[in-house]
């Protein structure tokens, strides 16, 4: 690390907060997965957005790029160096401020964990309305910078739908500031939802206003053993037409349950195993549990189906769900492919991705689960080289081929790069490049992730 830069970030954010020790380094230079790592030049841990101001007005200076950080549990290695970059871990951004339980909206800073705002805002009556497994160490401004999702899509949408405004900083330094925020603001570009999923390669973002949702008390989980994803989506149509306390319609299948039971050593749900597993949430003021199971009685045989109420049981039944993450990275490092489906194609996929696989990559073991309500299906291979991305491309030519989209809440990072000309024409891409150069001409914020910005390509023939 240049002395100078050094010593100029040591004097803006404090000499301990400037980290260059291999071994502390470490843990900010692998992904979730392991499949993504590189050397970081440096770490450095601003506290505030006048800091991260700073620093990049430093870096951008000494011509070093950065790679905005969060909780690190990026899965497509976007938040992670790839060729010497500093690192900008946005952690100690970690303040809860203006919170209006009138209104129900709060302003949280990037470093922020999903787990601890729900802790926050749930004893006064609201919740935020994105929900994931990786609830601990996920931060907000990350899930704001990849759009995340989650499993409550299907009520609530993802984390642009619960964002009123935000403060981010330019690759220059100057500071965008679109708080408080408001729920009816039309003044403009909505520079906001631009940001949202943009993967820290516009602006680093450092504090956020989101919209919360009212906290339900009441639930109902109901896990469901079932022939295919087609009866799967029969039920979960059936439901949602009738139970506007639906928030989660989750799909598992039975590679993946033997293998979250053989890594967690819980029992199996059913006396005996189902080619499709189906877990429903419904959440209200007053029990959804009634309505629930008089809508599953003609449409379910009871021998294939459980039903809770108390917290410690709809843990359990979420277990089966939420644990397959843990169990498939248990098991070596995987190819984790997130790719969502119009819901009318979701059974034609899962039936032809196995097929596909099958004859392309024997050695692969495909393991699948996801959000039935929106067609978002994770596809994770395990068995194959890191590196080998053979299965990778004929996984994301089939959901190009049948109309999906090759990421659906994970972002392109650097792994899908190669197919992202599949779903985006050369007018899109052409597009996004082009506020990439406005926002950040020198190139210094997440270089390579998304795309890698050729500044010398023209415009596309056929635009006007």
């Amino acid at each position: 690390m240049d002395p100078t830069l050094r010593a100029r970030l040591q004097r803006i954010v404090g000499p301990t907060h400037v980290i260059h020790d291999p071994e502390t380094r470490a843990s900010y230079e692998t992904d979730w997965t392991r499949r993504f790592s590189g050397t970081a030049a440096f770490v450095v841990r601003p506290a505030d957005t006048s800091q991260v101001a700073r620093v990049l007005q430093c870096c951008r200076e000494a011509g070093v790029p950065l790679v905005p950080q969060g909780g690190n549990t990026g899965l497509v290695g976007g938040s992670v160096p790839r060729s010497g970059e500093g690192v900008l871990s946005l952690r100690r951004l970690d303040t809860i401020e203006d919170f209006d339980p009138v209104a129900g909206e709060v302003t949280v800073g990037a470093g922020v964990t999903l787990e601890r705002l729900q802790q926050h805002v749930r004893p006064a009556g609201w919740d935020v309305g994105v929900d994931l497994a990786s609830r601990a160490s996920a931060t907000i401004g990350g899930m704001v910078a990849t759009n995340a999702g989650g499993v409550r899509v299907i009520r609530y949408g993802p984390m642009r739908h619960q964002l009123i405004g935000l403060e981010a900083v330019l690759a220059d330094g100057a500071i965008l500031s679109r708080l408080p925020g408001l729920l009816k603001d039309n003044t403009g570009y909505d520079l906001p939802g631009l940001l949202a999923g943009s993967e820290g390669t516009l602006a680093v973002i450092t504090r956020v206003r989101l919209r919360l949702i009212p906290n339900r008390p009441a639930r109902a989980v109901a896990l469901i053993g079932l022939p295919s994803v087609a009866a799967a989506l029969e039920i979960v149509r059936a439901v949602r037409a009738a139970a506007p306390t639906l928030e989660a319609a989750e799909v598992f299948f039975p590679e993946g349950l033997a293998l979250v039971l053989r890594h967690t050593g819980l029992r199996a749900p059913f006396a005996r195993p189902y080619p499709c597993y189906l877990l429903l949430e419904c959440a209200g003021a007053t029990d959804p549990a009634p309505a629930l199971a008089a809508l599953l009685e003609p449409l379910v045989d009871p021998a294939a189906a459980l039903l809770a109420t108390d917290r410690p049981d709809r843990d359990r039944l979420w277990a089966y769900r939420e644990r397959h993450t843990e169990a498939i990275s248990a098991e070596g490092i995987p190819h984790k492919l997130d790719v969502t489906l119009p819901i009318g194609r979701l059974a034609q996929f899962e039936r032809e991705v196995r097929s596909h696989l099958a004859a392309l990559a024997p050695s692969a073991r495909p393991i699948l689960f996801g959000h039935a309500g929106d067609g978002n299906l994770h596809v994770n291979l395990l068995g194959l080289p890191p590196d080998d991305e053979t299965a990778d491309d004929a996984v994301l030519r089939l959901v190009a081929s049948l109309g999906g989209s090759i990421s659906a809440e994970h972002g392109i990072g650097i792994a899908k790069k190669p197919w992202l000309h599949l779903t985006r024409s050369p007018a899109d891409l052409h597009a996004m490049q082009a506020i990439k150069r406005a926002l950040d001409p020198a190139g210094i914020l997440n270089p390579g992730v998304i795309f890698d910005l050729d500044h010398t390509a023209p415009a596309p023939d056929h635009l006007p």
